[in-house]
């Protein structure tokens, strides 16, 4: 009798758990870290806001915030590529992260200071690579 009054009870609380919408973590409507989930539309977007982050003049007074936030989308864009096999087997990809990767150590070991000349050159050829590796398809 313990059994079957277990039973009931826990088909009781899996009807009532789904009728209630279930769990709320996984019932997100879409990403909440703003990419599309289409690579090369979210690379062209991340290439573009960094592009601007990078441009700020060193007395711009929401400079780190705007870093803050670079930070996160470089975080958010290689979470949720670098496992997926058919991007991060891109020649597109393998750039872009050493791009990403050498702004997020600059960002990371000199918070207060603006991105060098050298880095900045450095980073728009990447870009520049990246951008043409996409149009290419690779």
């Amino acid at each position: 009798m313990k059994s079957l009054l277990s039973r009931i009870f826990a088909l009781m609380l899996v009807a009532v758990i789904g009728l209630t919408g279930g769990l709320t973590g996984c019932s997100a409507v879409g990403p909440s870290d703003g990419l599309t989930g289409n690579y090369s539309d979210d690379t062209i977007a991340m290439i573009d806001s960094l592009r601007e982050s990078i441009a700020l003049p060193k007395d711009a007074p929401n400079k780190i915030e705007l870093q803050n936030e670079a930070k996160q989308k470089i975080n958010d864009f290689a979470s949720r590529y670098r496992r997926d096999t058919n991007v991060s087997n891109l020649s597109s990809f393998a750039t872009m992260r050493t791009a990403l990767n050498a702004l997020a150590g600059h960002y990371s070991a000199y918070p207060n200071r603006p991105v060098p000349p050298k880095l900045q050159e450095r980073l728009e050829q990447e870009f520049k690579q990246v951008e043409a590796a996409l149009r290419r398809g690779a």
